[in-house]
């Protein structure tokens, strides 16, 4: 080592640096020797005495460091150093005396024969144990990373990162250290503007950043701007200033300034907000997009089942910049801002606006603009789930209200009504409350009292009906109309010719309800309803009083009770025998569970007796009553009847997953309805037996006189209340018993989790045609309905069990909407006029069948594509099997096999036209990629 020209100052960091990279435990050991001369001048007001690591032992050793400006004074330094209480620690004497004057006495001492000279990037290369070192780090701008790599060494010291250290494994593991970001110092991740975005706001972090020399926090922020992105140093200004903690609030409100000519008054209150952290307008727009993009990731990730953590992140940020906008002044300026609280409420004024104009289509269009406006809104479906959902469903009912005003016919079309629609009405009514923003409640509470007042109308027509009705319906002659006694008869018993179903009876489940399970349990595409007849859900007219002891009797014993049961004991028993009575006389063995028998013991959720009984090989059909609904009416704070999710029932969710496991259709029905608690008082009236009818002659304001076979109370001749508003008997969470359609109307849903059990005319019933048209703002059904009656046959070339075929299943001659390509086997003939059958004509989809093994019908591809073409590109799993059976093809047994031959059908060359969306619960279609692939110029009629 040569003589230095000039005398550096050194830190306690440089020497122990210096130590560490330079010598092992081994040469202290071997040599015996404690004495370390070191060229340069120990900087003032440093540590005498520290310890350093000692490489290879996880040890430490003490070090002492004093500075002598001559020979005597180094000689004199040693001596006493040997006197000294910590004789055993290394000495270190800095010093300008040059080699040559050092004595033999002293030099004899020493650990080395010459006095060191301290090149601090040679040190930095021995600390990461590299042989050599990026030359950068030699030269300007980056001579100051050495000495920083050297007083930021970590205990553990450097790692090993290569035999040559680069510059950007340099400041990889310098930041790693100093801004405390784990991985870095490793080399083995990466630093983005997440992470530092991240590390702004953690405690402490910035501070230590702030405290870091000038030249490198300059150093640190050149590198970042190269590898992170331009917004990272001004970032490490706004931490360096002391605002690190509101960086991401700091730059979801900089989108004020996002324009190209941005409003003077915004630009001096967003940099009063900066404070000293001076940015140019480039620059804070990067900063902006950068702030925006990790918000939304974490917005994603706050989405997920266990995002907890990211959802509290995520409020913290978003309601920090909501009080920085007003502190500021900016709330208006923001009001369009995509992550703001005050941005969304900001859309659903829009809303509550366009639905306060004058009704018809200009409000309802302007009110759906607003609400795909606030949907779109980032936080809409993580923060505000249940605000949105109040919002559609106030839009709803006016799209509702803006229909044709409907009328009762007769009491079969009513309750069918009911259950298309009107109980959706229900559903919706029940659902567009806003309690949180009274402004915004007032605005729904109009469109919600325009709807409560035609249905009204609609129950008075019914109530005057069913009075007619009731004179002389019964069992065999009922104009048409289903009768919940003959429920198990028309449909439960020709579901059990292919599968034994199991029936689950949710007490006091009305037609809103049903809507609600209905598209829940199928929007997965873990279940498919099916409909009997007509392509629509069932629906059945109680027996009355419409309650369990009489209704629900009749539903599970299959005619109506000759002899009303008094008391809870008496019903279950009646139901109990009723029940298998009815099936053994159709030849089969079966058994119905009560809420109480369902519970298993400790450590199952269901009882083994119902296991048994559900299991594949034991022959019998299985009935379960649940009283979750009925239970929430009679115990229930009044509108706790409002959201209703297939977990609210208990022993639901396991009773599915049960019969799905064993492969059993499912009925789920319920022996009558119920209406809400609407805030009013009990109406004092005489012979009351129950909230909703009593036995007095005199019918008052919204009461009708019933009497008739299936009257089975009071001789058969009651007094029921229709209108929802009255009942006689103290406040409840709701009531059954009345002549309301909500109660009269009984729901049937029949979900399969297997598509072949479709019993002989029976068809898939897609979520999406369940809904009533207004629901969805769509014109037509998003499948068309079977035109016959089909019975199903067998897979077509004899497929093996489980593999995609949805070919033809009938004889006869349907119209056909394709012309096969050159070649092409099948019966189609007729010319292409829809977007499918012009893709399933085309040379290209000939070409692409070479890549199936089973060849698809051509009319079913194209019934799917058209489908999905005329649904706005997006259906569920049954929607698009009901557009396959539409067609005349057969059901697949799994949905999403058919969706793979689709893919393999018509994504051509990697671009994807068709797949899988939402949890894979819905097929998506790229029509304008699909188009193109298939070279259909001018588009599709």
């Amino acid at each position: 080592m040569t003589a230095p020209v000039h005398v550096p100052e050194l830190s306690q960091r440089v020497v122990a640096g210096l130590l560490t990279a330079y010598y092992e435990d081994d040469d202290f050991v071997r040599s015996g020797r404690r004495l370390v001369l070191v060229h340069g001048r120990y900087a003032g007001g440093a540590a005498e005495r520290f310890s350093v690591p000692v490489r290879g032992t996880g040890e430490r050793r003490g070090v002492r460091v004093t500075h002598a400006t001559s020979v005597l004074g180094i000689s004199d330094a040693w001596h006493a150093h040997q006197h000294a209480e910590h004789r055993g620690d290394l000495l270190v004497v800095t010093t300008d005396v040059a080699d040559e004057r050092v004595g033999l006495d002293v030099l004899g001492e020493m650990l080395t024969r010459q006095i060191v000279t301290v090149n601090k990037a040679d040190i930095a290369k021995q600390l990461f144990h590299a042989a050599d070192l990026d030359p950068r780090m030699r030269e300007e701008p980056w001579k100051w990373l050495p000495d920083a790599l050297i007083a930021a060494q970590p205990e553990e010291g450097w790692p090993r990162l290569g035999a040559v250290l680069t510059l950007d494994a340099a400041m990889r593991a310098l930041i790693g250290v100093e801004l405390g970001l784990d991985g870095l110092a490793d080399g083995g991740a990466s630093v983005d503007m997440d992470a530092l975005l991240v590390w702004a706001g953690t405690g402490g972090a910035p501070e230590r950043f702030a405290a870091l020399p000038e030249v490198e926090r300059q150093g640190i922020a050149t590198w970042l701007a190269q590898s992170a992105g331009e917004a990272a140093p001004l970032l490490l200004r706004l931490a360096a200033c002391g605002q690190g903690a509101d960086a991401m609030a700091l730059g979801v409100m900089a989108s004020v300034l996002s324009g190209e000519a941005p409003p003077p008054d915004a630009t001096l209150a967003l940099g009063a907000l900066f404070g000293s952290a001076r940015f140019t307008l480039p620059e804070l727009r990067a900063y902006t997009r950068a702030a925006e993009g990790t918000l939304t990731r974490w917005i994603g990730e706050a989405a997920a089942p266990q995002g907890e953590r990211a959802r509290r992140r995520v409020q913290d940020v978003v309601e920090r910049a909501d009080a920085l906008a007003e502190s500021a002044g900016l709330t208006a300026a923001l009001a369009s801002s995509p992550f703001l609280p005050s941005g969304f409420r900001a859309r659903l004024h829009q809303l509550a606006a366009a639905l306060a104009e004058t009704g018809g289509a200009g409000r309802t269009q302007a009110a759906q603009e607003a609400l795909k406006h606030a949907q779109d809104h980032h936080l809409a479906a993580v923060r505000y789930p249940d605000e949105v959902r109040a919002a559609g469903m106030a839009l709803r009912l006016a799209r509702w209200l803006d229909e044709p005003v409907p009328s009762v016919s007769s009491v079969d079309q009513a309750v069918h009504a009911h259950a298309s629609e009107w109980g959706w009405v229900d559903r919706a009514v029940a659902q567009a409350v806003d309690p949180v923003h009274p402004e915004l409640d007032r605005a729904y509470r109009a469109v919600r009292e325009a709807a409560s007042r035609r249905r009204d109308g609609l129950d008075a027509q019914f109530a005057a009906e069913l009075r007619r009705w009731a004179e002389y319906a019964c069992t065999g002659g009922c104009a048409g109309a289903l009768l919940v006694e003959d429920v198990l008869e028309t449909t439960v018993e020709p579901l059990a010719k292919k599968r034994l179903p199991l029936v689950v009876v949710v007490s006091g489940m009305s037609g809103a309800v049903a809507a609600e399970f209905g598209g829940r349990l199928t929007e997965a595409g873990r279940w498919s309803e099916l409909a009997a007849s007509g392509g629509r859900r069932a629906a059945a007219v109680a027996a009355i009083p419409s309650v369990a002891a009489v209704s629900r009797v009749a539903l599970l014993s299959g005619g109506l009770p000759e002899a009303v049961p008094t008391d809870r004991t008496a019903v279950e028993r009646a139901e109990k025998d009723g029940f298998t009575a009815f099936w053994r006389r159709h030849g089969r063995e079966a058994v119905l569970f009560h809420a109480g028998d369902v519970p298993g013991p400790p450590g199952q959720r269901l009882d083994p007796p119902l296991v048994a009984a559900l299991a594949a090989d034991s022959g019998i059909v299985v009935g379960v009553v649940l009283e979750a609904v009925t239970d929430r009416l009679d115990h229930g704070e009044p509108g706790c009847l409002t959201n209703w999710r297939v977990d609210s029932v208990p022993y639901l969710v396991e009773l599915l997953n049960a019969a799905r496991g064993q492969g059993r259709p499912m009925v789920l029905v319920s022996g009558c309805g119920h209406v809400p608690d609407r805030g009013a008082e009990a109406v004092a009236a005489e012979g009351v037996e129950s909230a909703r009818w009593r036995t007095s002659d005199a019918a008052g304001e919204g009461e009708v006189v019933l009497s008739g076979p299936r009257v089975r109370e009071n001789g058969g001749r009651i007094t029921a209340a229709w209108r929802e508003s009255v009942h006689y008997t103290p406040r409840k969470a709701g009531y059954s018993g009345g002549a309301a359609l909500a109660e009269m109307a009984v729901p049937v849903l029949v979900l399969t989790p297997n598509v072949e059990l479709l019993p002989p005319g029976w068809a898939v019933l897609p979520p999406e045609n369940a809904e009533p048209m207004w629901w969805r703002a769509r014109k037509h059904p998003a499948v068309p309905r079977p035109a016959a009656a089909r019975e199903p046959a067998p897979l077509d070339g004899g497929g093996p069990p489980g593999s995609v075929n949805f070919g033809p299943v009938h004889t006869g001659t349907l119209p056909e909407a394709v012309t096969p390509a050159a070649g092409a086997a099948g019966p189609e003939t007729a010319t292409p006029v829809t977007l499918g059958s012009r893709v399933v004509a085309t040379k290209i989809y000939e070409r692409q069948l070479r890549f199936v093994r089973q060849k698809p019908q051509r009319r079913a591809v194209a019934a799917v594509i058209d489908a999905l073409d005329q649904a706005g590109g997006k259906l569920s799993l049954a929607a698009m099997v009901a557009a396959v059976t539409a067609s005349g093809g057969r059901a697949p047994r799994q949905p999403e096999g058919l969706v793979t031959v689709l893919s393999r059908l018509l994504n051509i060359e990697g671009y994807d036209v068709i797949g899988l969306t939402d949890s894979r619960t819905r097929v998506q279609l790229n029509r304008a990629q699909l188009v193109e692939q298939f070279e259909l110029s001018g588009g599709a009629g």
